[in-house]
C-alpha cells in the first residue's frame, strides 16, 4: 500500500477528503521525523514504537575486492510492533 492509497483508505473511513487525509498523513510523518531527529521515541499505543538506534563505527569489507573499509558511526530508525498489531497480523 502506498501513501496515496493509505490516504484514500483513511478518506473512506472519515469525513476527510483524499487530499485532506494525505495532508494529515504528511503532517503526522513530519512530526514523527522531527521527534526522532531530536532523539525522542514515538510511542503509538496499539501500533508500535519508533526509536533511534546508534550504530558504532566499525570495520567492514568490500565484498568485491575484500578490502577493509571503515564504516562511520550512524543513527538509524527502529520500529517495534505492539502486541495488538502483532495479533492483528497473525490472525
Amino acid at each position: 500500500m502506498t501513501k496515496k492509497e493509505l490516504a484514500q483508505a483513511l478518506s473512506g473511513r472519515t469525513d476527510l477528503s483524499a487530499s485532506a487525509a494525505e495532508d494529515v498523513l504528511n503532517a503526522a510523518f513530519d512530526i514523527i521525523g522531527e521527534q526522532l531527529k531530536k532523539g525522542e521515541d514515538v510511542k503509538l499505543a496499539g501500533f508500535g514504537n519508533f526509536e533511534t538506534r546508534e550504530r558504532a563505527a566499525r570495520t567492514g569489507r568490500n565484498p568485491q575486492t575484500g578490502e577493509e573499509i571503515q564504516i562511520a558511526a550512524s543513527t538509524s530508525v527502529g520500529f517495534k510492533a505492539a502486541a495488538q498489531l502483532k495479533r492483528a497480523v497473525n490472525g
